[in-house]
């Protein structure tokens, strides 16, 4: 079976996906993807559905977890991509003095976002011996435009520097992280 032995319906779902797959290509493509993965995740699991029932209730049914699906998936990659970015930052952070500054950058293999880069220092020490943590202050430096900076605390878990804040940045992120 070719492409134009497939309904209507499907060829454009195929194009759809086709499209979507193709943006995941292209960095600086997130807001198309937080805007159209859900549309076209409806329009694609409706063309599914419309192949395997007639009924418009069971049809809506399957668009509509489809839709769901498509969305938690993208918020989770969303979440992989900003812990990655945390991680990166905690490691920058993590073997430097109080008032030491070094520079952090983020490489995405899934250009969901775009790279970012900065610079990353030590305000104070906290914590103890036992649970050895950090307050860092960050920026995030982009091209043209004045940094932006975020407080953040960091610990070290055996020989890694993990990020600790709960809630790093809402305005950067909105509710994924």
């Amino acid at each position: 079976m070719n492409r134009s032995d497939l309904p209507l319906h499907t060829s454009r779902a195929v194009a759809v996906l086709s499209a979507a797959a193709l943006c995941l290509s292209a960095a600086g493509c997130s807001s198309l993807l937080n805007e159209g993965t859900a549309a076209g995740a409806g329009i694609a699991g409706a063309a599914v559905a419309g192949a395997v029932t007639d009924n418009a209730a069971v049809a809506t049914g399957i668009g509509l977890g489809v839709q769901a699906g498509a969305r938690a998936a993208l918020q989770y990659s969303q979440r992989r991509v900003h812990a990655a970015a945390q991680d990166r930052i905690a490691q920058a952070a993590g073997g430097l003095a109080v008032d030491a500054v070094a520079d952090w950058k983020t490489d995405h293999a899934v250009p969901l976002e775009p790279a970012e880069h900065g610079r990353v220092t030590v305000s104070r020490e906290i914590g103890g011996k036992s649970l050895p943590c950090k307050e860092i202050l960050f920026s995030v430096d982009e091209e043209g435009k004045p940094s932006a900076f975020y407080i953040a605390a960091i610990c070290r878990d055996g020989q890694n520097w993990k990020w600790a804040t709960a809630e790093p940045a809402t305005e950067r992120w909105g509710s994924l992280q």
